[in-house]
């Protein structure tokens, strides 16, 4: 048997109304838990066994909400934000009531994957840096991108502040006089990719996320929308 909850908790973290909306309609009878009607808002009930009914529509009660979203610029990667809009802003009321919060943190103006989530051990195994999760981004580069970039970003590059990174996984996808590449890196300082291509001279004018793990970005996501993770794409970010 699972934990037992009260009906209006359970119906108010679903996205079904605030608790004195849940109790209005409780008393409505548009409630009914295991074929019985629920008066009281009140009741206690076990989610993931009871069958819960609201206004005829059968609950599908989980505890956790897994979504990818292809994050815009100018979006803020964080749950509040006193000056501008976070991506939990762009979140529908459905989503927003499992309190969820990005997973790591993307800069204002970098786009791409990002996983959303109220699953804190799933947030703290990919943030680990003991895990050292690969996080694989497309940028495009004020600068000929060449091989010795390669070679210095696969023995690691002494930032600003005198921090030397990780080797990293340069891949140049057309060198001019601006450059497109992919890199892959395995942790997340601040400004990371931003910081390691001006060790070098150049700058990044246009970033993009597109793997964490072996999580790929849904390409067919316009930025700002988002969508649940399938089982299989769960999967593959719990995989090494």
């Amino acid at each position: 048997m699972g934990k037992k909850m009260r009906i209006d908790k359970v119906l108010s973290n679903l996205g079904y109304g605030s608790r004195t909306e849940i109790n209005i309609s409780c008393k409505k009878g548009l409630v009914a838990v295991n074929g019985n009607v629920i008066k009281k808002n009140s009741t206690q009930v076990d989610p993931e066994n009871d069958e819960i009914v609201f206004n005829g529509e059968k609950i599908n009660y989980r505890k956790f909400i897994y979504l990818i979203m292809n994050k815009p610029a100018g979006c803020i990667s964080a749950t509040t934000d006193k000056w501008d809009q976070t991506v939990i802003h762009l979140l529908d009321r459905e989503q927003i009531a499992f309190d969820p919060f990005p997973v790591g943190r993307l800069d204002k103006d970098t786009e791409g994957l990002l996983v959303i989530t109220n699953d804190g051990k799933l947030s703290h195994r990919l943030l680990s840096p003991k895990k050292h999760v690969p996080k694989t981004y497309y940028a495009k580069i004020d600068g000929v991108v060449t091989n010795d970039d390669i070679e210095a970003f696969k023995e690691g590059v002494v930032l600003d502040d005198g921090y030397e990174t990780m080797p990293g996984e340069l891949e140049i996808l057309k060198s001019d006089d601006i450059s497109e590449i992919n890199l892959t890196i395995h942790e997340g300082k601040f400004h990371q990719v931003k910081r390691m291509f001006e060790s070098v001279g150049k700058k990044v004018v246009y970033l993009k996320r597109i793997q964490m793990g072996k999580l790929r970005l849904d390409e067919e996501l316009e930025l700002g929308e988002f969508r649940e993770l399938t089982k299989e794409e769960l999967e593959l970010l719990e995989t090494k």
